[in-house]
């Protein structure tokens, strides 16, 4: 029973593909900030998502999409390309629990790169009662530590380059066909910002660190890169 609704769901995505073609609305950045702190550097950001006819109509057809977060931290070197010094992911499960009319928001940090979205742990989860609401918190990062305070030489110049995206390759297989090519599955915002020289006080709750409302938002795991 469970193959054939996978199957019968798969075959659902593919006849999307005969839709009139419409291009997605790039997320619109609200809020973007970088904070440096005694402990750690830190992003606050809130984008508006205002996905395509045909996400919003697989979405209420319990598809649930995976979005992620990522961010890198490079040091400027004169004499050599930049050096990626920290690493930080999280990404987003949104779905649609029929039974209840809610939708449910997951938070993993970590990528699930080449595991799919069923390898991922989660590490929070909050329910929504619509679905503006549910993309709302998706698109909202609160206080997120992108790299430990002693990872930033002191006087180095220092930027952040971040990505927010719709990652179709999470979804199982069978759900994948022909969605690469379709520009209305196409979510996307990269940003570049350069870290900030002045160490500032932390002040947790000017973001709104510890509210229900920006659970999601908080603090996730940083992963030093590959040596």
């Amino acid at each position: 029973m469970r193959a054939w609704r996978t199957w019968a769901l798969a075959w659902w995505l593919a006849g999307l593909l005969v839709w009139p073609m419409a291009h997605a609305d790039a997320p619109q950045l609200q809020q973007l900030s970088l904070q440096r702190t005694p402990e750690a550097l830190i992003l606050s950001a809130r984008m508006e998502l205002q996905p395509a006819a045909v996400v919003e109509d697989a979405l209420y057809k319990a598809v649930p999409l995976y979005f992620v977060w990522h961010a890198d931290v490079y040091r400027s070197r004169w004499y050599w390309t930049d050096k990626r010094v920290a690493s930080a992911t999280r990404t987003l499960r949104l779905a649609y629990q029929p039974l209840t009319r809610r939708w449910r928001v997951s938070l993993s940090n970590e990528s699930a790169a080449g595991s799919g979205g069923a390898g991922l742990q989660y590490a929070l989860h909050q329910n929504f009662d619509s679905l503006p609401e549910a993309l709302a918190g998706v698109g909202r990062v609160a206080r997120w530590r992108l790299a430990d305070a002693a990872r930033l030489e002191p006087g180095a110049d220092h930027e952040v380059a971040f990505s927010f995206r719709l990652d179709l390759s999470l979804l199982p297989r069978p759900f994948q066909i022909g969605m690469a090519n379709q520009p209305e599955w196409t979510v996307e915002l990269r940003q570049t910002l350069p870290v900030p020289q002045r160490v500032e006080t932390d002040h947790g709750t000017e973001h709104g660190a510890g509210t229900p409302a920006a659970e999601l938002g908080s603090e996730s795991n940083v992963s030093e890169p590959a040596r």
